[in-house]
């Protein structure tokens, strides 16, 4: 193991975390690679200056303090990262744009806040662009697949429901497949066939965005004490 000497006296720099750091996603992230990415990127994130701060995976793959780093997780640094990229976005801390440059890719990071939704957003509808990208180039929003969501907010993925998620996947909107296992996560039914229940309502009766809004009570109320009652105990 190696030693740490200390921190020197006198005032440095810091890097600020959010108090909902500590006390809502430190205590749920169950990976080493995802924790040291996710603390990562807050440092690389508060050293970039203008109005849109992202980090890039290239960046992250040249990266020998965070590659050096990754070697504690067991597993080669490349694929830790990457690993650790995907649950980090599966779990909604980083937001993931992918920008298209003829046959060219560049996956770029934002950091999930109120600030960097917005201009996700914005640069959905045209009204931003990525610095040092050109102007035709063409961004998306990536989005996490159907088993890192499972095995991020379930737990261990059963070979028996591999086809069937995918068969999921296929059949429905990705941000229908993410809100259905957040709203599972928020009323602590961490079970396939409770998500799947919801996308099959979903498809049978419509989602408005005021039915798919989280958060609410009223919305709460409607999958505990409605069809979904059931799957949940009180």
């Amino acid at each position: 193991m190696r030693g740490f000497a200390g921190f020197p006296a006198g005032k440095g720099p810091v890097t600020p975390l959010p108090s909902l750091f500590f006390s809502e996603l430190l205590p749920v992230i169950d990976d080493l690679a995802e924790l040291k990415i996710t603390l990562h990127c807050f440092w690389l994130l508060h050293q970039k200056k203008g109005e849109i701060r992202y980090v890039t995976r290239r960046e992250l793959a040249d990266d020998d303090l965070l590659l050096d780093s990754l070697r504690a997780t067991g597993h080669p640094p490349q694929q830790a990262l990457d690993d650790g990229l995907e649950r980090a976005v599966a779990r909604g801390t980083l937001l993931h744009v992918i920008a298209h440059d003829g046959d060219k890719e560049e996956h770029c990071y934002l950091m999930n806040t109120a600030r960097g939704r917005e201009i996700v957003h914005r640069l959905q509808r045209g009204e931003l662009r990525l610095p040092e990208m050109e102007p035709e180039v063409r961004l998306e929003v990536q989005r996490p697949n159907i088993f890192v969501l499972y095995e991020q907010n379930i737990g261990l993925l059963q070979p028996l429901l591999v086809d069937e998620l995918r068969e999921a996947e296929q059949t429905y909107p990705p941000e229908w497949i993410e809100e259905a296992f957040h709203i599972a996560v928020e009323n602590n039914v961490r079970r396939w066939s409770y998500v799947r229940r919801i996308l099959e309502r979903w498809a049978a009766e419509g989602k408005s965005d005021e039915t798919g809004r989280r958060g609410s009570e009223a919305n709460r109320k409607r999958y505990i004490r409605g069809e979904y009652g059931e799957y949940i105990k009180h």
